[in-house]
């Protein structure tokens, strides 16, 4: 494992108390969201659930917040307790550095826990972008915009859906941003490039955090943490930087330094770990997003009765209900996107998803709200067939609540949405922006 930083012989009081704190910091971060670099999700979830007790008791006991603690790192990274945590990393970090800056004051530099810092930043900021590139090179991070978001009016998006719409729509731009951050996080991972790819890192983790602040996605603290992380593994090559970059000033080439262990057995057995890790990071990506990709990605096969159907004739204990805007109780739309699930659209355009369970074999349909069991509802139903010419139609028929419902849809076909049929255009006379 090789470094890329130019290493004094002399460090500064303010230097050595900034590395100090640097390094605590660091070093609890990565151990406390581990982010795929601690192997294995059992390994980090073996000690981070007797942490996540301390965090929620210093929550109850030390700072008495009204609400206990009970939401930990999820599909937010922004949670309270993540909060919590970079508090406590901050406040710890502080007092080590106190206490280690009382008691050592004799080396005249660290260059040698420099060296082991940056290379265990590297190697989080090179993960962590194996994780978000792959995902995106295989496009599972940003899938395709669904039905149920393309009848969705835009001003009823959240921010985060209008950025997983805007990004979802292009393959090529989801490849064009994870190769960035998988070239990103080859380069960091070998001495000679490392330079390259901070600063690679520093453009990829920037725009993410740009994007993350702008649209609220609560991926905030993480992408915050790998811009500090980036210009931390830059800080040993600012006078290099700026002399080429600004000042016009010839940049001498690093002192690439390794350092290595006297006995030859540990050598090689450094290097060995090295690239079993840079093996097992890409091919256990890899191999988690391509099955996952089967399941939630673009290609993953569609439930049965996929599709939007519009309500043509709507029936209710033996009434037909007219479309009147102002029927909470009459259906709209349904929509059927994903794997037990339906959204239920009104004819006041509130929405709700049900629980939605076909039966291609019996041509039923079993559809709840809340737990099964209460309140189920069986449907039959039928698919009609009307010609090339027309839409296909789906009938049902059953209880739904304490009425009986005769439902007639006509189904529409996703691709006449314009963001779906559009496609690219090399030359266009007049801009097409509706």
């Amino acid at each position: 494992m090789e470094n890329t930083i130019e290493l004094p012989e002399y460090w500064t009081v303010n230097k050595k108390i900034i590395f100090r704190f640097l390094l605590v910091l660091f070093c609890l971060y990565i151990v406390l969201n581990p982010n795929g670099v601690i192997l294995g999700d059992a390994l980090a979830g073996s000690y981070l659930k007797y942490f996540h007790g301390l965090i929620t008791w210093l929550a109850a006991h030390a700072l008495h917040l009204a609400k206990p603690i009970t939401i930990y790192t999820n599909g937010s990274g922004d949670t309270t307790y993540d909060y919590l945590i970079i508090v406590f990393i901050i406040i710890a970090s502080a007092i080590s550095c106190l206490v280690w800056s009382a008691l050592d004051k004799k080396p005249r530099n660290y260059n040698k826990l420099f060296y082991w810092l940056t290379v265990i930043v590297r190697y989080y900021i090179a993960i962590t972008m194996f994780d978000y590139g792959f995902a995106k090179v295989i496009k599972l991070q940003f899938p395709a915009p669904g039905i149920a978001r393309l009848t969705e009016p835009i001003g009823d998006t959240s921010p985060m859906g209008l950025a997983w719409t805007y990004m979802g729509y292009s393959t090529g731009f989801n490849y064009f941003t994870g190769f960035a951050e998988v070239i990103c996080g080859v380069l960091l991972l070998f001495r000679r490039t490392s330079v390259a790819g901070a600063l690679m890192g520093l453009a990829v983790a920037g725009n993410i955090m740009a994007v993350n602040y702008a649209f609220d996605i609560p991926v905030k603290l993480l992408s915050t943490t790998l811009v500090v992380m980036c210009l931390f593994l830059l800080s040993g090559h600012a006078t290099r930087l700026i002399n080429f970059l600004f000042l016009n000033k010839p940049a001498p080439a690093a002192d690439l330094v390794t350092h290595n262990f006297k006995k030859r057995w540990k050598n090689i057995t450094l290097i060995t770990v090295k690239y079993l890790l840079i093996a097992y990071a890409i091919v256990s990506n890899l191999d988690n997003d391509i099955t996952y990709a089967k399941t939630y990605g673009d290609g993953a096969q569609k439930p049965p009765l996929y599709g939007i159907y519009n309500v043509v004739t709507f029936i209710q204990n033996h009434d037909t209900i007219p479309p009147l805007a102002t029927n909470e109780n009459r259906w709209r739309r349904l929509m059927i996107n994903y794997p037990g699930y339906a959204k239920l659209v009104s004819m006041t355009d509130s929405s709700a998803y049900i629980n939605f369970k076909p039966d291609t074999a019996k041509k039923r349909i079993v559809a709840w709200v809340g737990e099964k069991g209460k309140d189920s509802s069986i449907f039959v139903y039928r698919i009609i067939k009307t010609g090339l010419t027309k839409p296909d139609q789906l009938w049902i028929k059953g209880k739904w609540g304490p009425d009986t419902l005769t439902i007639l849809f006509d189904k529409y076909d996703e691709h006449r949405f314009k963001l779906m049929n559009r496609g690219f255009h090399w030359i266009n006379e007049y801009p097409n922006n509706q």
